[in-house]
């Protein structure tokens, strides 16, 4: 599905920027545009072109790593997002991992003591979590932690060369605010996939085969019952490049999703068609990482069982 879901994606991004019926004149000329000089502006960017001409030059220019040259100020898109990108993707990882360990760990301590208080307990608190949105919880977080016991800085962003302390603190709140939804989802996903593994027929039969109930769970139970959990993280990856846009303004971070806010703003075409294919290129390979870590998982995924 790589290269139907990648064509379809590229197509329609381009597509879009096409109807937005925008053009360079409009960000390079402004109000002083005459109809001669945007026609002419038009004609050195090729936009005088039938539209699958100018979308066939455009997607080759993409497979060849050139993501188009920005109508704002002439400098190649992929240079411009690159450095932002790389700062987006940081945040996104560590808020994917918090995700994926916190959740992990909550899923299967409350599949473990089912039916306790514990259990119960952290299925409120997930539940909790995940009705709090990110800049919601960016809020917060600058304010306890930042403010209030000042361990943390408010803001900004400091390459991983300055040092691997002094750049986990810059990123470590705004990825907190992104990881709540991702650990409520994990962990409940954990919770009923484990519940119900734990009951099936293989379960069962370990234990009466005289496997030990821990033996049983982290060989058996633990392998399938984490496939939905491990699932939905192909759908938590959009959602953090998208929430990147919010938290970025609230920490004050120069990322991916503020580099497309601002070119969105300006009506760059180009860059906000460099953002979008370059979003689906990431979430495309994400859900490939996915794929083959269920099918390695569970092979049984493989047969669509």
């Amino acid at each position: 599905m790589f290269v139907p879901v990648f064509l379809l994606g590229t197509f329609l991004t381009f597509l879009l920027g096409h109807v937005s019926g925008l053009s360079p004149a409009y960000v390079q000329l402004g109000e002083s545009a005459t109809p001669e000089l945007a026609a002419q502006l038009e004609r050195e960017w090729g936009l005088d072109q039938p539209f699958l001409v100018q979308y066939w030059n455009w997607f080759t220019d993409l497979l060849q790593g050139d993501l188009g040259t920005s109508w704002y100020n002439n400098q190649g898109v992929g240079d411009l997002l690159w450095g932002r990108a790389v700062v987006s993707l940081s945040v996104a990882g560590i808020a994917l991992t918090i995700g994926v360990v916190f959740g992990f760990i909550l899923g299967a301590v409350a599949a473990i003591l089912q039916g306790t208080w514990i259990d119960r307990g952290i299925t409120a608190f997930t539940t909790l979590i995940s009705t709090m949105p990110p800049f919601v919880v960016g809020i917060g977080l600058v304010a306890v932690f930042a403010v209030g016991l000042a361990w943390l800085p408010a803001a900004g962003y400091v390459p991983l060369s300055a040092g691997f302390g002094p750049w986990l603190s810059y990123l470590i709140l705004p990825a907190l605010a992104l990881s709540f939804d991702t650990i409520a989802d994990v962990a409940r996903q954990l919770r009923t996939g484990l519940v119900e593994s734990q009951r099936q027929n293989y379960a069962v039969g370990a234990l009466v085969r005289g496997l030990s109930p821990r033996r049983t769970f982290f060989v058996h139970v633990l392998r399938n019952g984490a496939s939905p959990s491990i699932a939905i993280l192909g759908l938590k990856f959009p959602n953090l490049l998208g929430g990147a846009v919010v938290t970025e303004a609230i920490f004050g971070i120069a990322g991916y999703g503020l580099f497309a806010s601002e070119s969105a703003i300006r009506g760059d075409v180009p860059a906000v068609q460099g953002v979008l294919a370059l979003a689906v290129v990431l979430v495309v390979v994400f859900n490939v990482i996915v794929n083959i870590t269920l099918n390695r998982l569970t092979p049984a995924s493989q047969r669509g069982v």
